[in-house]
């Protein structure tokens, strides 16, 4: 009989140290890689997306930066584990980047292109965020364009993102730097807190560490604690909280996002080990905002994670998505090696299962975007398979220390 929770018996060793398991998701890992590696080359330039059965979408040919960052740094980690092939995406993803979506007229990076040019010419902090991780995976691997790229992205950011009196970025601005809007936005700081930690394993450079820090003391020390370890999402220009604020639902969706809680709870603990682990206020939350996600968030009626709620804690956008299940995969491996419990491991084992029941398409390969809330595939929000990113992660975090990017621990473990 299904069910929508786990037990809590007597679990013995992690899954995380059975060689099966292991074994379970290297061969995971490899058949994501499998289904995109070759379908998504555009011979005009940079990535198709694909539709639900793996074919490119040579319908259209936007090509959005996030799509293009996270191929690079997915592809990156592909060549320090010896998949073959690998490289030759990273280089053109980073190729793409530099000469592409790199806005020679104004600076930064534009947000989607066609065969034409710029068709959003608009400068994103999430998108720019992207441009940061991606180019930190690139000098992992040494690719020749990664120094400049990464001397650029970090110098744009500087320049025309971050707000040193708040210690975040703002949002977004028009193609020659006019601002949109007063609006900001957690989502992009928290990508942007990957990716700033990522450059400084990559670099060395502390100070990207410190910005690291200055967001998760806003988004997280600041505020969502004081809401209960619920992330809020949405804010003025001083960063006070915008409860009634109304957006793009895939992007800026009303109220708050559980998915986003399971992202930052590893996030955390990943800071507090780059931070020599000074910051004792880190794993308490990554816990805190770990058991409120699965408490809040997750339907025990069918299972897995609405998509967003309101400040009641009511669902809003009841779709599951597959990111959020990929997410806590990551957090509940990061929480199993730094505060082991039975709770951590339990759910662990759990997604895992939920994942390969419900997201895995065993039928076309990748993993279903979208489900409704009685977990059948859905288009509502999704279509065709966008992304690598999110599920390639999950696969691969449990099998390295919990101590860093991918990048940097997969490096580590090489003899």
């Amino acid at each position: 009989m299904q069910h929508s929770q786990p037990s809590l018996p007597p679990l013995g060793p992690s899954w995380r140290t059975l060689p099966f398991h292991r074994e379970w998701l290297a061969g995971q890992a490899s058949d994501l890689f499998a289904f995109y590696q070759n379908r998504i080359i555009n011979p005009t330039g940079g990535f198709f997306e694909l539709d639900e059965a793996g074919r490119a979408r040579d319908d259209d040919p936007v090509r959005q930066i996030h799509n293009t960052t996270r191929m690079v740094h997915c592809f990156a980690i592909g060549t320090l584990l010896g998949h073959p092939g690998a490289d030759a995406i990273v280089d053109r993803g980073i190729e793409y980047l530099w000469n592409s979506h790199r806005d020679a007229e104004y600076g930064g990076y534009v947000w989607s292109l066609d065969n034409n040019g710029p068709k959003d010419g608009s400068k994103q902090a999430y998108g720019h965020a992207f441009v940061l991780l991606a180019a930190s995976s690139a000098k992992v691997v040494g690719h020749p364009l990664a120094d400049q790229l990464l001397a650029d992205i970090a110098d744009v950011l500087k320049s025309r993102f971050w707000e040193e009196q708040h210690g975040a970025v703002a949002e977004e601005f028009d193609r020659n730097w006019s601002t949109i809007s007063q609006y900001r936005g957690q989502n992009s700081n928290m990508h942007l807190t990957e990716a700033l930690m990522a450059a400084f394993e990559a670099t060395g450079d502390a100070d990207y560490l410190r910005k690291a820090e200055r967001i998760a003391e806003l988004i997280i020390g600041r505020h969502a604690v004081s809401l209960d370890h619920r992330v809020a999402e949405h804010f003025t220009a001083n960063w006070s909280l915008d409860r009634d604020y109304r957006g793009f639902d895939v992007f800026r969706p009303y109220g708050t996002t559980p998915g986003h809680w399971l992202e930052w709870a590893r996030l955390l603990l990943q800071l507090w080990v780059l931070g020599n682990r000074r910051h004792d206020w880190l794993p308490d939350a990554s816990q805190a905002l770990f058991r409120q996600a699965i408490g809040l968030g997750w339907d025990t009626d069918n299972g897995g994670f609405f998509y967003t709620l309101g400040w009641d804690n009511e669902p809003v956008l009841r779709q599951k998505l597959w990111w959020p299940c990929a997410e806590a995969i990551g957090a509940a491996s990061f929480l199993c090696e730094h505060r082991p419990n039975d709770f951590h491991e339990a759910w662990y084992r759990y997604l895992w299962g939920f994942i390969d029941r419900h997201l895995i398409d065993h039928e076309h390969g990748g993993w279903h975007p979208e489900l409704s809330e009685d977990l059948r595939p859905g288009t509502s929000l999704f279509t065709g398979k966008p992304d690598l990113y999110h599920a390639l992660q999950a696969c691969l975090i449990p099998l390295f220390p919990a101590t860093g990017s991918l990048t940097r621990v997969i490096r580590q473990a090489q003899p």
